[in-house]
């Protein structure tokens, strides 16, 4: 079986870390990708330096620093709102799970969304979603 490849968004929080060890229980079935939290670089750097994705961001750019010293390897760094769109978007995840609290998740789903990942709830509807920059309105 090919292992899923996750981006962990609200890694820190009892979701995310919740799904890093499922991720760490059954490694021959999900690899984490990228990891993503809001303002606790600590927390952050040892989940990650734990399964060590190839892209992490912390949106609170003032800890940035925090962050770069704690993890004992050299992951891509990505920091603030933008970053976590583009760690939502990353095209080489088969799966984002968005573990953040209310609607501070909706901008990464619909960057996950517009980089061409589907829900596989949406999927099986066979729901068609159109970014709205690829809409013609005569």
């Amino acid at each position: 079986m090919k292992r899923k490849r996750v981006v962990v968004l609200g890694a820190t929080g009892s979701i995310g870390e919740s799904s890093l060890k499922v991720a760490r229980d059954i490694p021959e079935r999900m690899e984490i990708v990228g990891l993503a939290a809001n303002s606790n670089a600590e927390k952050l750097a040892a989940a990650a330096n734990k399964v060590r994705p190839e892209s992490v961001c912390l949106v609170d750019k003032t800890k940035i620093d925090v962050l770069r010293k704690a993890i004992e390897y050299k992951p891509r760094i990505l920091a603030g709102e933008e970053g976590l769109r583009e760690i939502a978007a990353l095209t080489n995840a088969d799966m984002v799970l968005v573990a953040i609290v209310g609607t501070g998740g909706l901008r990464p789903a619909l960057a996950s969304v517009l980089a061409g990942y589907v829900p596989p709830s949406l999927r099986l509807k066979r729901v068609k979603i159109w970014p709205w920059r690829a809409r013609k309105f005569s």
